[in-house]
């Protein structure tokens, strides 16, 4: 038990979301049961914890999680406990593990035609990749344009529901924001015809 990683629960729930580990390599590693890992997966176990990424605390490596990812009967090493917890909030790039670096632009694609509000910038942002690679898939002269398959990046955990909803709403404002600026320069223009 003493190999514990800190905070575990909220050690698992990081590697839940971003990690294709087994619920088994995770739960093994975070001194946790398989039950309650697959609980954390389903949203039942663990609400409200923020997830702690045990790769900004060193106590595992992006090479160790890869290792282990490639094969689920390798269990996670941990490197050392002795870490300060620093309560600074870190804005950190998310890991993305390689087989999912795809989903990126699949999911730029599937915003683009399901959410026609959102500005390019807006997608970048939210899927963490470049404004220009959004405006290429939207322009159709993405590299891999043709391979691209739309997918839910909610579904794939690239953000949350709510961050998606929160920038609908922005892209709602701004939309009613630019209508009332045209609708503003159209009754200016028709005062400037009757002078």
């Amino acid at each position: 038990m003493s190999n514990a990683p800190l905070m575990p629960m909220a050690t698992a729930v990081w590697l839940v979301e971003n990690t294709t580990l087994t619920f088994k390599q995770i739960a093994n590693f975070c001194n946790l049961h398989e039950v309650e890992v697959q609980g954390i997966a389903d949203g039942e176990v663990a609400k409200g914890i923020k997830a702690y990424n045990p790769i900004i605390s060193g106590q595992l490596t992006r090479e160790e999680i890869e290792l282990s990812s490639n094969d689920e009967n390798r269990d996670l090493q941990i490197k050392s406990t002795d870490i300060e917890i620093s309560n600074i909030e870190k804005k950190t790039k998310k890991y993305i593990p390689l087989s999912k670096r795809q989903d990126k632009p699949d999911s730029a694609l599937w915003l683009i035609r399901q959410h026609t509000k959102l500005k390019d910038s807006q997608i970048a942002k939210l899927i963490g990749i470049t404004k220009n690679s959004v405006t290429s898939i939207r322009n159709k002269s993405y590299w891999n344009y043709n391979n691209l398959n739309p997918k839910d990046p909610v579904a794939l955990n690239l953000f949350s529901q709510k961050d998606l909803i929160e920038a609908l709403e922005k892209a709602e404002r701004r939309i009613k924001r630019e209508k009332k600026e045209k609708e503003k320069e159209k009754q200016a223009k028709e005062i400037s015809n009757i002078e």
